[in-house]
């Protein structure tokens, strides 16, 4: 007897996706989360009490809790070491699960129930069709009824326009950008961002309604804090910024046939010999991590879900077959970062308003594409996280030591501190910030594997390496230029180029490719029955474009792929 028909490793961006659409189909779903499960009645205090082990009813979320945890203060929600939002065990008076990178960086995920999904933007762009089709084992066309699917069940809809929109809209039209209105992108342009955000709030203007009553009705309450926890909404499954723990982990629950176990890290998969030839996926191996104690779980099918550094990872601490490809083909997005400063009388005359206002509206809500090149969009955020963006996370040195080259585009180039950081971060509501996502080069070197030497309490940890190729690192310069031209269009007085280091780590993809890894199916080729739901699969970086939306419409499909050919 099995334990259930199909175990999910992981509940971020895929694994929620894959255990709803199996669940949905009437298999028994057991979901493994290394982290914490929040806004739920079986541990309401997750961070300092064990609490239950199982929660298999859409009954068991509470929205008092959840709001409880995400109180959007900067420092308690992102702090890597003791945050929130960390990749590490729920009790937050306990370390860090440990990865070492080779570069200078950092890694930005989470664990939890929701993943990596908890603190993203919310951005869900389709990938560029130029770099799927004729590139990928499958065709674009074969993605859409995907794409339409998860669009249609988050729900995705284009961003509002709030001052830093407007402001972003009216530099890029200046600067000779036309307004490309498709999912589809072919062609360089700007549009809205299409955001997996509730729309606004009906009674948003409405004076009769104060801000913490706005705050329990349905609907986005544009107030900026997508970084630091949304807290918008009713009830859990509406809560206005559709993370999976409020979207697909709800709609999971309701199937009746999904059981998730949080603060469970998985340690290693278990197999056994198939009957036609090979090795086949039987079940996991799994650590509490409140008591230390192990279990092992068995199912007829495996989903691994726990992304492009752990799934890697747990392949290797499994002894699975050996592969050349695992872990390797890293892509990363060789993010950028640029901002420009506005005199208030500019703005005024552009807006008809006094400020850019960054803390107003979803935190990014415009964007250009150029397939071939990248995106590069308006995000502002909180001040804290704006100024480490901008100011003080830089691949250069200090601004003072190294002044930009005659001809920049920008006037600030590196880490800036003492009296200029002052004086700058006085003009925080007049700033307006970009982040680009490079184009990124699938290359062998670029890789996931595990330590030799150094373990943690779930095993040999990660070593991560990461460096641009000079094609990729050519084209985010090419970025941060349009970028820069665009501000300078829209009046910016002073623009600044971070320079962000290569190996910040958010958008990891192609760790576990589709056509090296695993086939079309995302059926692994070594291991019949244990299949991948995450970023990791992807055959390239998807052109620049935000990953999440790719990862769920393949999450999706994946189910699909295994319930017909298992459980037919």
């Amino acid at each position: 007897m099995y334990d259930a028909d199909v175990i999910v490793i992981g509940s971020g961006g895929g694994g929620a996706v894959a255990a709803k659409e199996l669940g949905e189909k009437g298999l028994k779903v057991l979901v493994l989360e290394a982290g914490a499960f929040y806004g739920n009645k079986k541990w309401p205090q997750p961070n300092s009490d064990r609490g239950g082990e199982w929660s298999s009813s859409f009954d068991d979320l509470d929205v008092g809790i959840y709001k409880q945890i995400y109180n959007r203060y900067e420092n308690n929600m992102n702090d890597v070491v003791s945050g929130v939002f960390r990749f590490g065990p729920a009790d937050r008076r306990r370390a860090p699960w440990h990865r070492v990178l080779r570069q200078k960086g950092d890694i930005w995920q989470l664990s939890g129930v929701g993943g990596t999904t908890q603190h993203y933007w919310a951005q869900s762009p389709r990938a560029f069709p130029a770099s799927v089709d004729n590139v990928w084992p499958i065709s674009y066309a074969e993605l859409i009824p995907y794409y339409e699917k998860v669009e249609a069940t988050l729900p995705v809809n284009f961003s509002p326009t709030t001052p830093k929109e407007e402001l972003f809209y009216y530099g890029v039209k200046k600067a000779g950008w036309r307004l490309n209105p498709t999912l589809d992108v072919v062609s360089p342009g700007f549009r809205p961002n299409p955001n997996a955000i509730l729309p606004p709030n009906a009674e948003l203007m409405n004076p009769c309604y104060s801000l913490e009553q706005l705050n329990e009705m349905e609907g986005c309450n544009l107030q900026g804090h997508c970084m630091n926890g949304c807290t918008a909404g009713p009830s859990v499954d509406r809560i206005a910024k559709r993370g999976t723990l409020v979207s697909y982990v709800p709609l999971a629950l309701r199937t009746g046939n999904v059981s998730i176990r949080p603060n469970s890290f998985t340690t290693k998969i278990l197999t056994d010999h198939d009957p036609q030839g090979g090795l086949r996926a039987t079940g996991v191996r799994f650590r509490d991590t409140w008591t230390g104690e192990t279990g092992e779980l068995s199912a007829r099918a495996v989903v691994l879900a726990a992304g492009c550094i752990e799934s890697p990872r747990l392949w290797l601490n499994s002894a699975l077959p050996y592969n050349s490809w695992v872990g390797r083909g890293l892509t990363n997005h060789c993010f950028d970062w640029v901002g420009g400063v506005f005199d208030e009388q500019d703005l005024m005359s552009i807006m008809g308003l006094p400020a850019v206002y960054p803390y107003m509206g979803q935190t990014s809500g415009a964007r250009v594409d150029i397939p071939g090149t990248g995106v590069f969009q308006v995000s502002c955020l909180s001040p804290g996280l704006m100024s480490f963006l901008t100011y003080g996370f830089s691949e250069a040195s200090y601004d003072a030591l190294r002044p930009p080259e005659p001809g920049e585009p920008w006037d600030i180039r590196g880490r800036v501190v003492g009296p200029q950081l002052k004086e700058l971060m006085m003009n925080y509501s007049r700033t307006m910030t970009y982040l680009l996502l490079t184009d990124d080069e699938t290359l062998y070197h670029n890789r996931v594997e595990v330590d030799p030497l150094l373990k943690d309490e779930n095993g040999p940890i990660p070593v991560v390496h990461y460096t641009p190729s000079p094609k990729t690192l050519q084209r985010r310069d090419q970025l941060a230029r349009y970028a820069c031209e665009s501000l300078k269009a829209a009046g910016a007085k002073r623009i600044i180029r971070s320079d962000t280091p290569f190996a910040f780590q958010l958008h990891l993809e192609s760790t576990m490719r589709m056509g090296f890894v695993v086939d079309t199916n995302c059926e692994a080729y070594q291991v019949k029955r244990l299949f991948i739901a995450d970023n990791s699969v992807h055959f390239n970086g998807i052109g620049g474009p935000n990953p999440t939306l790719t990862t769920q419409a393949l999450a999706t499909r994946t189910a699909d792929k295994l319930a017909i050919k298992y459980f037919s």
